[in-house]
């Protein structure tokens, strides 16, 4: 019985000891992201722009550098999923979704926030092409007659302009019933005579100053 129990245990010892160095050595593997930077031919930039580039992994949890010919490797990375982006002052490029497999298999694709499950694959070892060339200033603004027209303020002198001179026109102000209902949409305003407001007021200071006279005395 005792021979038994003790084969039994020396088993289990050399299976948990196996598993145990099988698990290190997946911890310890470590595998290298290859690719390439380039630029389109529409866009003409100093031959110094590769060494401006920095490759980041999971925004900087691994750095890589950008060789003469545009290639670039990142050494010690674990099996995973990565986001691969480049960074540089002048361009913009689109990350890239990367998957590492525990047998070292590679299977990139473009990273899609608003559709994570849209699936895109792209060819390996990676090619990043700049999306577009950072613009940090804001071109001046030229005189257009457009704007002028569209202004707030030349839309307020016009349009009533523009209404008063062609509602006439579509309207038939001769036809009298046409006139009837002006008539009596707009507010009868009594005729003032501007010389009997003048005398109003003048006779209305004069006879204060009398009364006032009149209780001094």
């Amino acid at each position: 019985m005792l021979p038994r129990v003790a084969t039994f245990f020396l088993v289990l010892c050399s299976c948990c000891t196996s598993a145990e160095v099988a698990t290190a050595e997946n911890a310890t593997t470590k595998f290298t992201i290859q690719g390439r930077v380039e630029l389109p031919p529409s866009i003409k930039y100093g031959k110094n722009w590769r060494s401006e580039c920095r490759v980041l992994v999971n925004y900087g949890q691994h750095i890589g550098f950008v060789k003469k010919d545009g290639s670039f490797i990142v050494t010690g990375v674990p099996s995973g999923s990565y986001i691969v982006e480049v960074s540089h002052v002048n361009f913009v490029f689109e990350p890239v979704r990367v998957d590492i497999t525990s047998k070292g298999k590679f299977r990139a694709r473009k990273l899609n926030l608003l559709q994570p499950y849209t699936v895109s694959t792209l060819p390996y070892p990676l090619r990043l092409v700049t999306a577009h060339q950072i613009s940090y200033f804001r071109p001046r603004e030229e005189w257009r007659l457009m704007d002028m027209l569209t202004s707030p303020m030349v839309l307020m002198m016009v349009v009533p302009l523009v209404l008063l001179v062609i509602l006439p026109k579509l309207v038939n102000t001769n036809d009298p019933e046409v006139k009837k209902e002006m008539a009596k949409s707009m507010p009868t305003v009594p005729d003032v005579d501007m010389s009997e407001v003048l005398t109003s007021w003048l006779g209305g200071s004069s006879s204060k100053h009398q009364k006032k006279t009149k209780k001094r005395q």
